[in-house]
């Protein structure tokens, strides 16, 4: 991949688990003679929310673009968007209607780690980590709040959890556009 992901072709992607994987275990991987090539790939690769929320500060994606509509959204960030990123672009594109308010969950891991929580030896314990904080603060939301999520194992634990929808916040930023 490394002669085709470059600065002006850049590797983006929506799962976190998945994209962070090239700028962090790339390197670990890469054996002495590819280690250059694995750090140069790394340094362009880019959650979709990263990628977007660069696009709004150089002005190309408007608020103007955006519903006025007054929503609420809430958001359940990625244990590995947590761990090596942020959360901040994903606040960040989700603010950008601007009467959208985006609250973050104070949660932790959502329980389901990949697929550890699909395995039967591991669906209680998975569903107990989800109660800790998770759960209990989407279930407490409005029917009208949105719940995002950027993990796709993520949005699976919370529908399975509190019997609610969760959107990547790509979703949301979608369904805003006027």
């Amino acid at each position: 991949m490394h002669p085709v992901v470059t600065a002006a072709a850049p590797l983006i992607g929506i799962e976190p688990s998945a994209i962070l994987t090239f700028r962090d275990e790339y390197i670990d991987l890469a054996n002495d003679d590819m280690l250059d090539a694995a750090k140069q790939l790394s340094s362009n690769v880019f959650l979709i929310d990263e990628f977007i929320a660069d696009e709004i500060d150089k002005g190309y994606i408007k608020m103007e673009q955006f519903t006025k509509e007054k929503r609420t959204v809430v958001l359940h960030g990625h244990c590995q968007q947590k761990a090596l990123s942020s959360v901040a672009p994903s606040v960040k594109l989700l603010s950008l209607p601007e009467n959208y308010t985006v609250e973050t969950i104070p949660s932790g891991c959502c329980g389901m780690a990949g697929s550890f929580g699909y395995e039967k030896e591991h669906y209680d314990l998975s569903m107990k980590i989800g109660e800790l904080v998770l759960f209990p603060a989407v279930r407490k939301q409005s029917n009208d709040t949105v719940i995002a999520a950027p993990g796709t194992s993520c949005r699976h634990q919370i529908k399975d959890g509190t019997a609610r929808k969760a959107l990547h916040p790509v979703e949301v930023l979608y369904d805003a556009l006027v």
